[in-house]
């Protein structure tokens, strides 16, 4: 399968997709009966609308067995929202995966030493998975090497793919207008390998119905 590990698009595709979710659609959706995958969190750009009430209704979400994995979240060094915040909201997430037993999707810019740091502290039993990696392969040795998982779309480094093992490489389209598919094509020419051999994104979903009971 041509599993779409992160995605902001409501789409027909036939391949299965984890929807990222804004707040005002999850609450919506999760009234709902509509079918699929999904994710919400506190995106770093956004931790300063963190609050109880908010986090309440995510701690209600995440027990939906559509919702899949929490964020996308994380650190960004452009954020406008203190550092420091980032750091306490992206922590009640953790420990709210670590609760739930259900991955973070990650999204982390100019902020790895401060993640590494986080990963090490809280020993996490969740998988972690940075979203959109783009970042040179001895950046990605070292996250890696910490036991987080990448996530590629459309633009990446090509040696950062290379070194990357299967089993801790996932596949995305985020934004992109570029088919899940056509991605998991020019993935699979650097690995040197078929598509079917791309099994990370497949494997977590069918572990879903595991968590999920």
């Amino acid at each position: 399968m041509f599993v779409d590990i992160h995605t902001h698009k409501s789409s027909n595709s036939v391949y299965p997709a984890i929807r990222n979710l804004t707040f005002v659609e999850a609450e919506n959706l999760f009234l709902s009966n509509e079918k699929g995958l999904f994710s919400a969190g506190f995106h770093p750009w956004h931790a300063d609308e963190f609050s109880a009430n908010s986090f309440s209704n995510l701690e209600k979400w995440v027990n939906d067995n559509r919702f899949v994995a929490i964020g996308e979240c994380g650190l960004d060094k452009n954020s406008q929202v203190s550092l420091e915040k980032q750091i306490l909201v992206f922590e009640k997430q953790i420990s709210l995966s670590e609760e739930v037993q259900k991955p973070l999707i990650i999204h982390c810019v100019g902020c790895f030493n401060e993640l590494l740091k986080l990963k090490k502290e809280h020993n996490p039993h969740q998988r972690w998975i940075i979203h959109g990696f783009r970042g040179k392969p001895e950046l990605a040795n070292q996250i890696l090497n910490s036991g987080c998982s990448l996530s590629f779309g459309e633009h990446f480094n090509t040696e950062s793919v290379f070194i990357t093992p299967l089993d801790k490489l996932f596949i995305e389209t985020d934004e992109s207008s570029m088919p899940i598919n056509e991605i998991f094509n020019l993935i699979s020419k650097i690995k040197g390998c078929n598509t079917e051999a791309l099994y990370a994104g497949e494997t977590l979903i069918k572990s879903f119905s595991i968590v999920s009971k």
